[in-house]
Formats: structure tokens, C-alpha cells, sequence
């Protein structure tokens, strides 16, 4: 039987199945993350507005925690999948073990630090005399869960890095369906109150870790690797990490500015922000999922040493992101009579929001090829570059979004701020791209 011809066409089919195969259970698994935060408002909601705010402040630091140590996903990912596409599954699993090791560390550290430091924590956020008691219980409980949620950061890692983003969504949904009913359970079924639903939360994302690890734990021992802590391993996964730790520092600068900014122009204007940013997020949501499969597929081809390979896929990935970006932009536009009611009937929230919101649709297409190249160098193992082109970013966004308030703009050109901080990441990220310097090849950057 004759082979068929590796001609373009084909080639781009084989990508194209490649990155389906990733993106969309990674998709599912990255909406199903904040499906927990919604679980939990909505019973909690029930028990009084006091309690709903206690819980709004502290999830929102919950959130930051983990999402600064969302490079455990990243950068394991990276190495696992070099490791994969060299054909050394035992290594691969070895490094994603570090990977583990290493979430495990931090999140000890972060309760010891964090779990006494509650009170002043959400003193910080300006929590009300009433809602203040309710995010202290519920953030002290939780606290005792960021280890586990560090753990599926890193075990999320290792499986993307071989090639399994379907695995993780069964987990999150799992996870996902197991807090619910915990949450109920414990809220009104045992009378926890709030309470109730941190240990829902807690115990949910403690059973996510164990399913992980039970998972990785096989692997290894299929293939002979070592699960005993590797003091150099760990060391070599801290260093790999903090370049991309200061890319998402920036990153959440840029976000905070923002945020501050829309708070001192008004009332409608904040309100009209955070509609925006929360509709940003989902969008957010659709790209990473391509941005994932980039991390998995590029690492796994500089790892087999095909150079060619790599290229291809990275602009394939574009390609994807481009379409995708302008299906965005026109479903925003296209939905927008029907999701801005959900948020809002304040005419003046209305009438702030829509300009602005077209802003955002438009850019759409520039954000897709950002969040695909940004998978592309993360999966190259270049977070070093990272890290300075997105402290670049925020050099020339920061003076740009204060200038805003201060000529007399509003949200529009608060977002139009927004918009050029994006492009200057396009420009940075792709002419590393065009420049060849993240091309790698080898089982280890």
C-alpha cells in the first residue's frame, strides 16, 4: 500500500487533527475551572448578601494565588512534551514527577504563610465589618486546599505534555459535579453555612489531585521512572518556572491597572469593566485552548528534532488563531442584544458598555494570534523572552491607560488601551517567532 504524498494540503489536515484532538477537551476543561466559583455564589447566595460578598473576596484571592502559579501547567508541559517527542516517556514522566514535587513545596509554603495572614489579607480587600467574618472562614478552609489545586496544576502538565488534554476534562468534570453536591450537602444538608461549602470546595479539589496522581503514579510505574523527590529535578522545574512567573505577574499588572483605572472613571464605567472583562475572560477561555495544544504539539516536535515540523505547526496555529479571533469578534457583535441584558438593565451600563464592547470584538483577531504565539514560546521553552517582551508590554501600557482618565477618556479608550497593550504583544511575539531563536531542538531546551 502506497503512502499518500506529504503535500500541503495534507500536512495541514494532520495539524489541523492534531490541534482539534488538544483544544477542544482543553477548552472544556479550562471552563469547567471557574464553574466551581459559580457553584459556589449560587448556594451561598441563598444564605444572605453578607455572606455571598465574604465569599466574593475570598475567591477573588484564591484566584490570584493560583493563577500566579498557573506556570506549574505551563512549564511542565514544556519539558514533559521535549521529553515525549524525543521517545523517552520514562524521562518525561521523571521531569513531570519534578513538576509535581515542586507544586507540592509551594503550596505548603503558601498555607503556612497564608492561613495565619487571613485577617489582614481580607483587611486588604476592604471587606465590609459584616462580610469580613464570612471571607475569613471560608478563606482559612480553602487555604487547606491550595496544595491539592497547585498538584493538578502541575499533574494538568504533565498529561497535556503527553498529549492528553481528555483526561483532565473527565477530572474537572468529575471535580466539578463532586463540589456541587458537597456544597449542598454541607451548606443546608449539615448546616455548615458557608463554611460548608469551602470544605465542598476543599475536599472536591483534594479528590481531583488524588485522580491525578493516581494517573501519573501508573505511568510511571509502566515505564520504570522514579517517583522519589529529585532535589536537582525540582530545582531545574523552580528555574523554569520563574520566567513565566514574571510573564503572569505582568500579565495581572496590566489587568489590576485596568481595573483601577475603570473604577476612577465612574460608577457605569466600573460596572460596564467588569461586564467586559468577565466576556474577555470566556474568549480568553476559547484561545488558550489552542494556546494548550500549541504548548503540547510544538514541544513534542522540537523534542523529535523536527525543525520543519515546528514551523508548520506554528503556522498553522496561526492560522487558527486568526479564524478563530474573527469568529469571536463576530459572535460578540452578533450576540450582544442578548448577553448584555443578562448582565445589566441600567441604561447608563448600557450605553458605556457597547462601544467599548465593540472595541474588544474588534480586537478579537489580534488576541487569537497572541494566546496561539504565546503557546508556541512557552512550548519552545522560551520564557525567558516572555517574561521581558510582557514586562515590555506593561512598560508602554501602564503611562498609555493613566493618560486615559487624565485627557478626559472613557472606557472606549480605556479599551482601545487594552488594545495596543495586545498589539505590542503581537509585535514582540512575533518577531521572536520570524527571528527562528525560539527553534530549539533536543530533548532538554
Amino acid at each position: 500500500m502506497t503512502q499518500a504524498p506529504a503535500t500541503p494540503k495534507n500536512s495541514r489536515r494532520r495539524h489541523d487533527r492534531e490541534i482539534i484532538a488538544l483544544a477542544v477537551p482543553a477548552f472544556g476543561a479550562l471552563v469547567a475551572e471557574p464553574l466551581f466559583v459559580m457553584v459556589d455564589s449560587a448556594v451561598v447566595g441563598h444564605l444572605g448578601t453578607p455572606q455571598l460578598a465574604g465569599l466574593g473576596i475570598a475567591a477573588a484571592l484564591l484566584m490570584t494565588a493560583v493563577s500566579v502559579f498557573v506556570f506549574l501547567a505551563y512549564a511542565t508541559t514544556a519539558a514533559v512534551a521535549r521529553r515525549v517527542g524525543a521517545g523517552d516517556l520514562p524521562a518525561a514522566i521523571r521531569q513531570g514527577m519534578d513538576g509535581v514535587w515542586l507544586a507540592l513545596l509551594l503550596g505548603a509554603a503558601v498555607v503556612a504563610l497564608a492561613l495565619p495572614s487571613a485577617p489582614w489579607l481580607v483587611d486588604i480587600f476592604g471587606a465590609s465589618d459584616t462580610a469580613a467574618p464570612y471571607a475569613i472562614t471560608y478563606l482559612r478552609i480553602s487555604i487547606l486546599g491550595i496544595p491539592a489545586m497547585l498538584v493538578v496544576l502541575a499533574a494538568t502538565g504533565v498529561l497535556r505534555g503527553l498529549q492528553d488534554t481528555r483526561t483532565p476534562l473527565y477530572v474537572a468534570i468529575g471535580g466539578f459535579t463532586a463540589n456541587a453536591l458537597l456544597s449542598v450537602t454541607l451548606v443546608y444538608g449539615a448546616g455548615l453555612g458557608i463554611a460548608g461549602s469551602a470544605w465542598g470546595t476543599v475536599i472536591a479539589q483534594v479528590g481531583m489531585a488524588v485522580a491525578y496522581l493516581v494517573v501519573v503514579i501508573r505511568g510511571a510505574r509502566r515505564h520504570g521512572a522514579s517517583l522519589r523527590p529529585d532535589a536537582a529535578g525540582i530545582r531545574a522545574s523552580a528555574r523554569a518556572g520563574v520566567p513565566l512567573l514574571v510573564r503572569t505577574l505582568s500579565l495581572r499588572a496590566v489587568l489590576m491597572i485596568a481595573t483601577a483605572i475603570a473604577a476612577r472613571l465612574g460608577d457605569s464605567d466600573i460596572a460596564a469593566h467588569q461586564i467586559i472583562l468577565s466576556l474577555w475572560s470566556l474568549t480568553a477561555f476559547a484561545l488558550d485552548a489552542i494556546a494548550i495544544a500549541g504548548q503540547a504539539i510544538i514541544g513534542r516536535y522540537l523534542g523529535a528534532n523536527d525543525e520543519k515540523g515546528a514551523r508548520e505547526a506554528c503556522r498553522r496555529m496561526v492560522e487558527w488563531g486568526i479564524g478563530s479571533g474573527i469568529a469571536l469578534g463576530i459572535l460578540i457583535v452578533l450576540a450582544r442584544p442578548l448577553f448584555i441584558p443578562l448582565f445589566t438593565s441600567d441604561p447608563t451600563v448600557k450605553d458605556t458598555l457597547l462601544p467599548a464592547l465593540l472595541v474588544v470584538a474588534v480586537s478579537q483577531p489580534i488576541a487569537g494570534v497572541v494566546f496561539v504565539l504565546d503557546g508556541v514560546l512557552m512550548g519552545a521553552g522560551d520564557g525567558r523572552y516572555l517574561a521581558w517582551a510582557m514586562l515590555v508590554t506593561l512598560a508602554v501600557f501602564a503611562p498609555v491607560a493613566l493618560l486615559v482618565p487624565a485627557l478626559g477618556g472613557g472606557l472606549t479608550a480605556l479599551w482601545w488601551a487594552m488594545t495596543l497593550m495586545m498589539t505590542v504583544r503581537l509585535a514582540t511575539l512575533w518577531l521572536r517567532t520570524r527571528s527562528g531563536r525560539w527553534i530549539v531542538t533536543g530533548a532538554t531546551r
